[in-house]
């Protein structure tokens, strides 16, 4: 090698030791202003001792932090500072932290801070005993207790809590409480966002407010908006009325709830359940809208009754109270089941009306109209409209009226194909014990009637024709009829009596589609498709605070002077301390809670 090239070679050799020797003098912490700088014999190592004057404090800088307090006590070995007094840690414009006492570590880039320590970021304020600081993986955490405030969220407290600054995201874990002027929540660990005030619960939660409380095992949150998603048993109770389902959504400032999947809407002051698998409930106007295999449940003591339909709408205050069952609407009771178009329940006049509504196209040769329907005990009512009439406070039936086209069938049980038919205009009937005992059927009456004597022997058929009819009912059967102003009427021999006319006109037997149990209601309904409920994935702990990471870095610090102590690592908190966040084989994503997607995906896809 030529001279020459060596004297290059060196040179640049040389230029790249000052480079770096400069570099590495940066990267330590520099002095900025001290008002008296000192040694003390009591300090070993060789440390100096800053004080403020009168002017200022003393100010430390550090790769973008700034570093204010009384007193100061540098090991310059280390890289290291005690700083006493009146602290005050500021890194950029968006970090500010207070503290009575603090230790940093230029090396590690470790901070303890202690003694009413505050950080403050634009969104919230922290307040600890004791503060653990990392400013390269740019985090902290408390495990004594801490207390953030956040205008308009409210205050949360919890015995450990870490922060991610480049998230903005807080993790609180243990005795999790969020108290807002509005409502209070309880949870095992809350991932907390201060920029928009989202909020991720998970394990067993409650929300509880003024008019109702909220509870669920996974959930979010809006602390902005108000509005929420809560998942595993979850439940909204407020005004005597609790709603459960797969999935709820609640909106607090409209007071609005909808469920999803496996609903239940419980009225203990009504007495009265509603199911289906999609729900939504208004609070203000104390209206329920239900769908999907709808149930309604009017608890009694002795004798429920079950309304289902494609949709149950519940509206009005608990002493005004309207239940309306629209499209294929069935009833069922022990004694009794119904079948229309639509019924509706006024619970305090006791008023339940089978309703036809007409669907039907004039034009369409093959369509039928099917009349509202009940059977009671062994007879078939059928009209244009039916009207039940029963005491709300005994739980009694009263009476039935059918308006219009009433026609009342009861099978003749010791023949084959006989019936006892009585139709007329209207009909009224009247309950006792909840059997049907007395019916009148009014104007246009006709009747055929079955006669037998005592040993069950068929005496003949009779077909009468009058103004109205009264009938006697015992033991679910015929047994007196009354004619008022007969027009006519005969007694036939069964062989005399054709059989083409033993039916009167608009004869229509639906047996076959009486409801005999409450799984009876559902047997005509289409298949269930119902959503796919995703909510929030299981809770992962955090990685540990002091990881791999951070051990290794305290040891290279210490590594510059080992006969000395590490004062990089002192006072460090213990990984026995810090079990919520210690790693687990599938790490989460420390620095973000993923934004909530949809929760709700069609079944297959």
């Amino acid at each position: 090698m030529s001279l020459k090239r060596f004297k290059n070679l060196l040179f640049i050799i040389c230029l790249v030791s000052v480079f770096f020797s400069f570099g590495q003098e940066k990267q330590k912490i520099t002095v900025k202003y001290s008002g008296n700088t000192s040694t003390s014999p009591d300090i070993k190592d060789g440390a100096l001792v800053f004080l403020r004057d009168k002017s200022q404090q003393v100010h430390f800088i550090h790769k973008g932090a700034d570093l204010f307090c009384d007193k100061a006590i540098y090991y310059e070995d280390q890289d290291f500072i005690e700083a006493f007094s009146n602290v005050v840690m500021k890194q950029g414009d968006s970090i500010n932290m207070v503290a009575k006492y603090l230790e940093y570590s230029g090396k590690s880039q470790l901070a303890i801070a202690r003694g009413d320590v505050v950080l403050t970021e634009p969104q919230s304020t922290l307040k600890t005993d004791t503060l653990y600081f990392d400013r390269i993986k740019q985090q902290a955490y408390y495990n004594t207790k801490g207390t953030v405030v956040r205008d308009t969220s409210g205050t949360i407290t919890s015995q450990i809590g870490r922060y991610y600054i480049n998230a903005s995201k807080y993790q609180f874990v243990k005795d999790v409480v969020l108290v807002n002027p509005t409502y209070t929540l309880n949870t095992e660990r809350l991932d907390f966002f201060t920029e928009n005030g989202h909020a991720y619960l998970f394990g067993p939660s409650t929300i509880v407010g003024e008019a109702s409380k909220i509870y669920c095992e996974r959930g979010f949150y809006d602390t902005n908006n108000n509005t929420g998603h809560f998942q595993r048993n979850a439940k909204i109770d407020y005004d005597n009325r609790t709603v459960e389902g797969d999935s709820l959504y609640f909106d607090r400032t409209k007071k609005f709830a909808s469920a999803t999947n496996n609903i239940t809407v419980t009225d203990t002051l009504n007495k009265s359940i509603v199911k289906g698998h999609y729900a939504e409930v208004w609070r203000a106007k104390d209206s329920m809208y239900i769908t999907k295999r709808a149930l309604a449940i009017t608890v009694q003591e002795n004798d429920s009754i079950y309304i289902h339909a494609d949709t149950l709408m519940v509206t009005g205050k608990p002493e005004n109270r309207i239940t309306r069952a629209y499209n294929n609407a069935r009833l069922y009771k022990s004694d009794m089941a119904g079948k229309a178009d639509s019924i509706h329940v006024n619970h305090k006049e006791g008023l339940t009306q089978l309703i036809n509504l007409n669907r039907f196209s004039s034009t369409d040769a093959f369509a039928t109209k099917r009349k509202p329907v009940l059977w009671n005990i062994g007879n078939q009512m059928t009209g244009d409209t039916i009207h039940l009439i029963s005491n709300p406070k005994t739980e009694q039936l009263d009476s039935l009226k059918v308006f219009e086209n009433a026609f009342l069938i009861n099978k003749d049980t010791l023949s084959e194909d006989g019936y006892n038919q009585i139709k007329g205009l209207r009909l009224i009937g009247l309950f006792k014990d909840n059997q049907l005992y007395n019916v009148d059927i009014i104007k246009n009456a006709e009747t055929i009637r079955y006669l037998r004597n005592d040993e069950g022997e068929l005496i003949g058929i009779q077909k009468s024709k009058s103004g109205s009819i009264n009938v006697q009912i015992i033991d679910q059967e015929i047994d007196e009829v009354r004619f008022i102003n007969q027009i006519d009427g005969n007694i036939f021999p069964e062989s005399d009596f054709p059989k083409s006319g033993r039916r009167l006109r608009d004869f229509d037997w639906r047996g076959e589609e009486q409801p005999l149990s409450v799984e009876d209601l559902f047997k005509d309904d289409p298949p269930l498709d119902l959503p796919l409920i995703k909510g929030l994935d299981d809770y992962i702990p955090a990685e540990a605070f002091i990881d791999d990471d951070v051990t290794e870095r305290i040891e290279e610090a210490g590594k510059a002077t080992p006969k000395k102590e590490n004062k990089a690592a002192r006072n460090l908190p213990k990984k026995t301390i810090l079990k919520p966040f210690q790693s687990t084989p599938k790490k989460a994503d420390s620095t973000a809670t993923k934004p909530l997607k949809q929760t709700i995906k069609k079944e297959g896809q």
